[in-house]
């Protein structure tokens, strides 16, 4: 399960699996992106604002299609606020998704340039243009490959994803996890706090039918637009846990109140891709990150990247397209 949504402060966001497919949002003038600085070196621009032709001698850079060739950039969507894997330090966007795409660029020669936006409207910014990629974290599901919404619906084309990291459910409970909770199962006649649109606001939906069918009593659960408001409301009292990647739940116990605040269980049985989101229609974009991928895996600075995150335990030996379930 892997799940996950919006932000643009530098709290923690949940995002193992983003469990939720999240539904491709009708309206593309909804998104509220916010520009939060580049990571990576590449295009010049112009006193116009615009980007000038970049020629570049990096390895990959002739698998590029013509257009990023000659802009310069890939434009990449993300919600900063799901630390450590993307959130704001000041103006910069830091993490382990930009370290890898800094390493990536100089593959690719061209910069990435980060954006932040609501999780739940990144993936309605690829067929329109405002991105070219979507990397935040975001779990590689069946559903968001083919454009379908919690219930099955069709809302868009879907997405291809190249899968870069895998993680579990962490469950975030308050420091000394007064509940005893060990298990998803361990939540049932309790309630939960989630972010809106991730994988684990339908974890948390999937969680509340499995308790129902076990006979066990009802598991409840309130849905915020960001994970910094799901921890508040663990913190407060007025929930038990909040669910988020397994890395990301980790981060936030070592980190939050100076490591006194939570605590995090790891549900392992549960791992799932990471992907960098593609439009169905950029296959040469998609190939081009596949390969670029590689080489850092093979070159060693991707397990880098990931090691000065101490998110180590999510690297996997090859990049994969469409690998999620």
């Amino acid at each position: 399960m892997t799940a996950r949504s919006t932000r643009c402060t530098t709290a923690a966001k949940t995002r193992t699996s983003r469990l939720a497919a999240v539904a491709a949002i009708a309206v593309a003038g909804s998104m509220l992106l916010t520009a939060c600085g580049d990571q990576t070196e590449g295009a010049k621009t112009t006193p116009e604002g615009g980007t000038q032709s970049v020629a570049s001698n990096a390895p990959l850079f002739s698998k590029l299609p013509a257009d990023i060739q000659k802009a310069g950039v890939i434009k990449v969507g993300t919600d900063a606020t799901y630390a450590p894997m993307e959130f704001k330090k000041g103006e910069e966007i830091v993490g382990v998704d930009p370290d890898i795409a800094a390493a990536l660029s100089k593959q690719l020669g061209v910069k990435f340039q980060f954006t932040s936006g609501t999780f739940d409207t990144l993936l309605t910014a690829l067929p329109t243009g405002r991105t070219d990629i979507v990397m935040s974290s975001m779990t590689d599901t069946k559903a968001r490959q083919e454009g379908l919404d919690d219930k099955g619906k069709k809302t868009g084309t879907g997405v291809d994803f190249v899968d870069y990291f895998t993680a579990s459910t962490g469950i975030l409970v308050k420091k000394g996890n007064p509940e005893n909770i060990k298990s998803l199962d361990d939540l049932c006649g309790k309630k939960l706090a989630v972010q809106r649109g991730t994988t684990y606001e339908q974890a948390a939906k999937d969680q509340a039918e499995k308790c129902k069918k076990d006979g066990k009593p009802a598991l409840t659960f309130e849905s915020f637009p960001t994970d910094a408001e799901a921890q508040t409301r663990v913190k407060a009292g007025g929930a038990v846990a909040d669910l988020n990647d397994s890395p990301v739940a980790a981060y936030i116990a070592q980190t939050a109140g100076g490591g006194n605040d939570f605590e995090a269980i790891a549900n392992k049985t549960d791992a799932g891709f990471f992907g960098i989101a593609v439009d169905k229609k950029d296959t040469q974009l998609r190939d081009a990150l596949k390969e670029a991928l590689d080489a850092i895996i093979k070159d060693g600075t991707y397990k880098a990247a990931l090691d000065k995150w101490n998110a180590g335990d999510g690297a996997i030996p090859a990049a994969k397209i469409n690998g999620g379930s």
